[in-house]
């Protein structure tokens, strides 16, 4: 894991604080903790997918379609050779 700040790798046994963002995880080292304890610079990722026939984003779909979109699979089909 890396400080989302300055860059520089946490380390094994090394202090930081986490932050939690939706499902995203972060962290900043003590220093920059200490130097701006806000979460700054990051920005959240609009996911689209089709519901009913529309592309819309899933934030914009009722708690229902969203709990779908969740526990879908995503499948890969393998090439074939023409």
């Amino acid at each position: 894991m890396r400080c989302h700040d300055c860059g520089k790798e946490l380390v094994k046994g090394a202090e930081y604080m986490p932050y939690r963002v939706g499902d995203s995880g972060f962290a900043k080292c003590r220093a920059c903790h200490e130097a701006d304890p806000v979460l700054r610079g990051f920005q959240e990722a609009e996911v689209y997918s089709r519901v009913v026939g529309y592309i819309r984003p899933v934030r914009q779909w009722n708690k229902g379609k969203q709990a779908e979109f969740g526990d879908r699979k995503e499948y890969v089909a393998e090439g074939r050779a023409c």
